[in-house]
């Protein structure tokens, strides 16, 4: 098995040796200069975000805007952790709240996900074309139109003011269910079937072999679902002021007025933290697709 992977790595090293550009020295200089010009757009909000958070109230009320700050100051961060302060549940417990939400959802979806779809797409079990219609038809639907049989469904489980209603439905999310097992349809079965005359069990085959050929897959999912929990107030069904999480502690801050634009600035700033982090840190392995990153038949 190894022999046949080093000769397959091979043969694409040789093959993306010899292999010739379809453009000229002139298209790739214009399509370059096309992706810059998008690669600026992109960027310009959040360098105007993270510029904006150490700005002072003189300058953010400047008009026409600048870019960037001319004057840096911390104020903003100050006034934040000031009011956060002084309110009645400290700020290292919004935090912690919004980081066990993010943490145990993702994780969950991740593992559910993934073994339902080795399931349905390896296995074959008796109505899975059925339950595969259901999973395409529940991405019809977006979370407004789900959210009161949600609430119905988590008043009848008594699970209302508790982290479990926001932490259950994340686990559950179609997008995630459907990517994964499209990048499981694409590992041969003749590898599989390989693992298992050699004598490995299900769960060997699954932790040491599809899951590190569908890594793009579930990077993917894991990056989707931390930015949804991350940004997830929880307030339809959290109520104690203990278990509230951050992004509603937040938004109370900068429902405060203008006085607060300074603030509002820095809660941006403080809540992209996070996801853009586990974006940087995954996206190289997003980028990836199971043309280069296995055995294809």
């Amino acid at each position: 098995m190894e022999a046949k992977a080093q000769s397959v790595g091979k043969h694409k090293r040789k093959f993306w040796k010899r292999r010739k550009p379809n453009r000229s020295v002139g298209g790739d200089m214009f399509i370059t200069a096309v992706i810059g010009v998008f690669a600026i757009f992109f960027v310009w909000p959040l360098v105007y975000a993270v510029n904006n958070a150490f700005k002072p109230l003189s300058e953010i009320f400047l008009f026409p805007p600048r870019l960037f700050v001319r004057q840096p100051t911390l104020n903003n961060f100050q006034d934040l952790f000031v009011i956060m302060g002084s309110s009645w549940v400290t700020f290292s417990r919004y935090v912690v709240n919004s980081l066990l939400i993010t943490t145990a959802g993702t994780l969950g979806l991740i593992v559910i996900a993934s073994l339902g779809a080795y399931v349905v797409s390896k296995m074959r079990v008796p109505g899975w074309s059925l339950f595969m219609k259901l999973v395409i038809t529940c991405l019809m639907f977006s979370g407004a139109v789900t959210a009161i049989p949600n609430y119905l469904i988590m008043t009848k489980l008594g699970w209302i003011d508790t982290y479990w209603a926001v932490i259950v439905p994340a686990m559950t999310m179609p997008m995630g269910f459907f990517l994964l097992k499209q990048f499981i349809d694409t590992i041969p079965d003749t590898l599989l079937e390989a693992a298992k005359i050699d004598g490995a069990q299900e769960l060997l085959i699954f932790t040491r072999i599809v899951l590190p050929m569908i890594k793009p897959a579930w990077l993917t999912v894991l990056i989707f679902s931390v930015q949804a929990l991350w940004n997830a107030s929880g307030s339809t069904y959290i109520y104690s002021e203990q278990l509230k999480t951050l992004p509603y502690a937040l938004s109370q801050i900068v429902g405060g007025g203008i006085a607060r634009t300074g603030v509002s600035a820095a809660v941006t700033l403080f809540m992209m933290i996070l996801p853009l982090g586990v974006f940087i840190f995954s996206q190289s392995n997003v980028m990836q697709t199971m043309a280069n990153s296995g055995i294809k038949e």
